[in-house]
C-alpha cells in the first residue's frame, strides 16, 4: 500500500482500538452521551479495523513462506511452503478488494451520519426549484438504502423550490457514498414557466459533511454567539412570533448557521448546533487536505463545492459525471432515487486509483 492509504489505515485501526479501551473506561460508561457517541464510533470502525488486522496476519504469515521457500532443504518442503504462500495471497487479495471498498473516501469513510447543504446557483426560480428536485432525489435515495434523514433547514420559495435546504443522513456507508455529491450540478431543461418551449441552463450547489462525534468537537458555549428571531415561511408567511428559530456564529471560524424548522427554540438549537459542529469539522477536514493534495490528487472526492461535477439533461434524459466521464441514458430514473449506477461508478473509479497500492 501506498503511504498514505497505509497511514489512513493505521490511524483507523489506532483509533478503534482506543474506542475499544474506552469502553471499559467507568468514566466513560458512566456518561450516557459519550458511551453512546463511543459505541457508534466503534461500530462503525468494527468491520475496517478486524479486516485491517487480518490483512497484517496474513502479510506476516506470507513473509514467513518467503523465509521457509528460501530456507527449505528440499524440493517437497519448498513446494509445500510455495503452495501455502499461494493460498494465503490470493486470501489477502480478497481481503484488500473489502479493505479497499471501506477506504475508498478517505479517513471519513467510516462515518455513519453526514450534514447536507443544497444551494440553488445561477437561474433564479428555476435553480430553486432544481434544488428540490436535488433534495427530492437524496431522500429517495436514502429511503431505497435504509437511511434515515432529518430536515434541519430550508427556505422555500413560493414556486416551490428552495434557495437552500439543510439535512442529515445516517446509515452504513452514508458519507462515503454521498461525499462525490458535492460540487456543481447544472441542469438543462424547460422550465415550467417558459412558454415557448426553450431549454434553459440554471445550477445548484451541494456540500456533504462528515457529521463529527460530540466528543471530537469541544464547542462550548462561549465559542459561539446565538441569534433567536421569528421564522417564517415563503413570502414572508408564517410568522412565528415566539422567536423560535435560531442562528449561531462561531467566533472563531466566522462560520454561520441557522435552523427554523422546528417550532421549538430548544430543538432548532440543538439542530443548529449539529450543523454548526459539521461545518466546523468540515473546515478542518479542508484545511489538513490541502496539506495532503498532492498524495490524493488522483481522487475524485475533493469536494471541492465550485466545481462542476455533473449535468443532468432532461431533453435527452442523459447525467453526465464530468469527473470521469460517465455518462447514462436513465435520468428519470435516476431522479426518481436510483442513484446506485452513479455512485458505483464513482467509488469503482477511486477503487481503481488504489488497487496497486497492495504490498508483498
Amino acid at each position: 500500500m501506498s503511504g498514505s492509504i497505509r497511514d489512513i489505515l493505521e490511524e483507523k485501526l489506532a483509533r478503534f482500538e482506543k474506542l475499544e479501551r474506552d469502553m471499559s473506561d467507568p468514566e466513560v460508561l458512566s456518561d450516557g452521551a459519550r458511551m453512546s457517541a463511543t459505541a457508534r464510533e466503534h461500530g462503525g470502525l468494527n468491520r475496517l479495523a478486524n479486516q485491517y488486522r487480518t490483512f497484517k496476519r496474513l502479510t506476516d504469515e506470507i513473509h514467513q513462506c518467503v523465509t521457509m521457500v528460501a530456507d527449505a532443504e528440499d524440493s517437497d518442503e519448498r513446494e509445500m511452503a510455495e503452495a501455502e504462500m499461494d493460498t494465503l495471497r490470493k486470501e489477502r487479495e480478497t481481503i484488500w478488494e473489502d479493505l479497499l471498498s471501506l477506504t475508498v473516501g478517505g479517513e471519513d469513510s467510516h462515518r455513519t451520519r453526514c450534514v447536507m447543504e443544497i444551494r440553488a446557483g445561477t437561474g433564479g426560480d428555476e435553480a430553486a426549484l432544481f434544488a428540490r428536485d436535488l433534495f427530492e432525489m437524496y431522500t429517495r435515495y436514502a429511503e431505497k438504502v435504509g437511511w434515515k434523514t432529518e430536515l434541519m433547514d430550508a427556505s422555500p420559495t413560493e414556486m416551490g423550490g428552495f434557495k437552500d435546504v439543510t439535512l442529515t443522513l445516517e446509515g452504513d456507508n452514508v458519507f462515503r457514498d454521498l461525499q462525490y455529491e458535492s460540487g456543481g450540478h447544472r441542469v438543462q431543461r424547460v422550465p415550467e414557466t417558459e412558454t415557448q418551449g426553450r431549454v434553459h441552463t440554471s445550477a445548484a450547489t451541494v456540500a456533504v459533511m462528515p457529521e463529527p462525534e460530540d466528543v471530537e468537537i469541544d464547542l462550548k458555549p462561549d465559542d459561539y454567539r446565538k441569534d433567536f428571531f421569528g421564522a417564517s415561511g415563503p413570502g414572508g408567511q408564517h410568522v412565528n412570533k415566539t422567536d423560535s428559530a435560531v442562528r449561531l456564529t462561531h467566533h472563531e471560524t466566522g462560520i454561520v448557521v441557522q435552523c427554523q424548522d422546528e417550532k421549538s427554540q430548544h430543538k432548532n438549537l440543538a439542530k443548529a448546533l449539529r450543523v454548526l459542529k459539521a461545518r466546523i469539522y468540515e473546515k478542518k477536514r479542508e484545511e489538513e487536505a490541502a496539506k495532503q493534495a498532492e498524495a490524493r490528487k488522483g481522487l475524485i472526492g475533493s469536494g471541492d463545492r465550485s466545481q462542476r461535477i455533473r449535468t443532468y439533461n432532461f431533453p435527452q434524459n442523459r447525467l453526465t459525471d464530468h469527473r470521469i466521464n460517465l455518462t447514462i441514458y436513465k435520468l428519470d430514473q435516476i431522479i426518481a432515487g436510483d442513484l446506485n449506477p452513479v455512485t458505483e461508478a464513482l467509488i469503482e473509479y477511486d477503487r481503481d486509483q488504489l488497487r496497486g497500492d497492495m504490498i508483498d
